[in-house]
């Protein structure tokens, strides 16, 4: 890196906030998922819109390739991995301010460096909550998470893929400043709030649906420096369930009779593995609670609100009770040692570290894609002969499936916990990575967050949206800069 270059940066973030030292920049040039890339040249902190700003157009002018984030933490899906010799990490983790907190219209103003506990200590002293994942790690962005489509814990609340994000403002790769849906205008910002305006409806200007076409998109498009984020309210009383059963199949169902009647906030399923790795310390731990579960856990959890909490839970427990006769299921508020009212507890929160993916064995591989909860069994089935013939050890596969916009379709999410010390362990697990994951395209599993190996399944499939994203590359990221060789970017696009 020049002194010139040097100079210009530390002009725009100041000199706390250029980062050159080589081992943060080599700490970049891979992460957890095994994905190799370049070293970048320099880290940069910016701490306001104007600075991410400036940064973008001096990228044009010389050319310098851009690697967006906002999580701290370990990296585990290739994404912040720059592909671009000589890029420029743009570290937003520091933007931590919450914007904005407007109780009437639920709905948070945030930056990219706000974290789901910060957030969710916000919202509790307001009487609102934020739909969390499940789990993340304290270091997790709020913004992060969203834009990339991290499925939350309460399907009913989500109507739509884009949910809960609502509008941006985003740098593009071309240097312009935007903002996306309502907060687009007429108006300031100031005088949309003056109006009773919450920057809230996604869509816009005009019937396009520019948010869109950030979210997902890896940090390729551009840098997103606020969102909206819709809120919930926060329950007065809660009471949670497990499901217990043998077979997937057993719950499927029970889990789109309640999805049609949208009666429970949370809603997920785990298989044994993965409930007892989230509430273990070690991997001993891990497999002597897995023992003592059913193969599947549903777990579900009615609310009651403002008016008449408890009232709301009873009717709802009786109600959801009957449903759960019609579909030969007992609802039980303990599992083994597990009360349902302590998991309840955990999914408000970020996860205890350490991270209860990494926890037992020291690494994950993750693979996730969408499908129908009714095809999820194919899936798992698959995933487990791949493992028994590649000698994985059932112990060490957590298995998660997340309802999504209200059931409609499901989050299936294969967790495999191995230990990085173990060379062997490692090479198997490449193999069996990708196996699993061209055996899941295979099937019919729509990768929509296509990172590494999966743009390589998921693009060839579609070449028309190739074609389309390639145009809409080149109009709001014409010099290339910003995160090249993702999704199908440098591959001929």
């Amino acid at each position: 890196m020049g002194v010139t270059e040097t100079v210009a940066w530390k002009r725009i973030v100041g000199a706390d906030g250029v980062v050159t030292d080589k081992e943060s920049l080599r700490a970049f040039a891979s992460d957890d998922s095994n994905t190799l890339g370049e070293r970048p040249r320099t880290i940069l902190r910016p701490r306001k819109a104007e600075e991410v700003q400036e940064i973008v157009q001096l990228a044009n002018q010389k050319g310098i390739a851009l690697v967006p984030r906002s999580s701290t933490g370990p990296r585990s899906r290739g994404d912040t991995v720059p592909q671009a010799k000589d890029s420029v990490i743009v570290d937003l983790s520091g933007m931590t301010e919450i914007l904005r907190l407007d109780v009437r219209n639920k709905v948070a103003m945030i930056q990219p460096g706000v974290t789901f506990g910060a957030l969710q200590d916000a919202c509790a002293k307001v009487g609102l909550r934020v739909p969390v994942p499940l789990l993340p790690m304290a270091s997790t962005s709020v913004m992060g998470a969203y834009l990339e489509r991290e499925p939350h814990t309460i399907p009913k609340y989500h109507w739509d893929m884009s949910d809960p994000i609502c509008c941006l403002e985003v740098i593009f790769g071309s240097g312009h400043l935007f903002r996306t849906g309502s907060a687009a205008g007429p108006g300031t910002l100031e005088q949309q709030w003056a109006a009773g305006q919450a920057q809230k409806t996604p869509m816009g200007p005009s019937q396009t649906d520019f948010m869109k076409i950030v979210q997902g998109s890896q940090g390729t498009m551009g840098i997103a420096t606020w969102a909206t984020i819709k809120l919930e309210l926060m329950p007065q009383a809660q009471k949670g369930f497990f499901v217990g059963a043998a077979k997937l199949e057993d719950v499927e169902d029970f889990t789109y009779a309640l999805m049609r009647a949208r009666m429970p906030d949370e809603c997920l399923i785990l298989n044994r593995v993965a409930l007892a790795a989230i509430m273990t310390k070690d991997a001993a731990g891990r497999d002597r609670l897995a023992e003592n579960l059913p193969e599947w856990v549903l777990f579900y959890a009615v609310a009651g609100y403002e008016r008449l909490p408890q009232e709301r839970v009873d009717y709802l427990t009786r109600d959801i009770a009957d449903i759960a006769a019609a579909c030969n299921v007992k609802p039980v508020e303990q599992l083994a040692t597990i009360q349902a009212r302590t998991f309840l507890g955990l999914l408000s929160r970020p996860g205890p570290e350490p991270y209860w993916k990494t926890r037992h064995e020291g690494a994950c591989r993750e693979i996730f894609f969408l499908n129908t909860l009714d095809r999820a069994q194919d899936f798992v089935k698959a995933c487990r002969a791949e493992c028994d013939r590649q000698g994985f050890a059932e112990s060490g596969l957590g298995i998660y499936i997340q309802p999504i916009q209200q059931g409609r379709n499901v989050h299936i999410e294969f967790d495999l916990m191995y230990p990085p010390e173990d060379p062997a362990s490692v090479e198997r697990l490449r193999t069996l990575y990708q196996d699993i994951s061209t055996g899941a395209s295979e099937l019919g599993g729509f990768f929509s967050r296509p990172y590494g190996l999966w743009s390589d399944l998921a693009y060839p499939k579609c070449p028309d949206t190739v074609k389309a994203l390639g145009k809409v590359k080149r109009i709001l990221d014409p010099a290339g800069i910003m995160n090249p060789g993702k999704l199908c970017f440098g591959k001929g696009v």
